[in-house]
């Protein structure tokens, strides 16, 4: 299974969505929370050009945020990318 790292805060609805999207796929991801952490912030900011949450890596490939995922999902894409076997 392919690693999955997603920067998040508590109380962003965006963050919510996303981390239910991957949870119904049934993978497990890293998630690290920004919330009052300028470093973990700064550091997420660097490495995705955005300051925005949720920001979401599978694998080393940055897919951005909350709305990139579910557009992966609409188009039949994030289950080869998370390597999920289809039914």
């Amino acid at each position: 299974m392919t690693s999955i790292t997603i920067y998040t805060t508590r109380w962003c609805p965006f963050c919510v969505r996303a981390k239910n999207l991957l949870s119904s796929k049934g993978v497990a991801f890293d998630e690290i929370a920004v919330d009052g952490n300028p470093a973990l912030r700064a550091e997420m900011a660097a490495l995705a050009g955005a300051t925005s949450v949720p920001q979401i890596w599978i694998g080393d490939q940055h897919v951005g945020g909350c709305d990139e995922l579910y557009s992966l999902e609409r188009r039949q894409q994030l289950d080869s990318l998370l390597r999920i076997e289809a039914p």
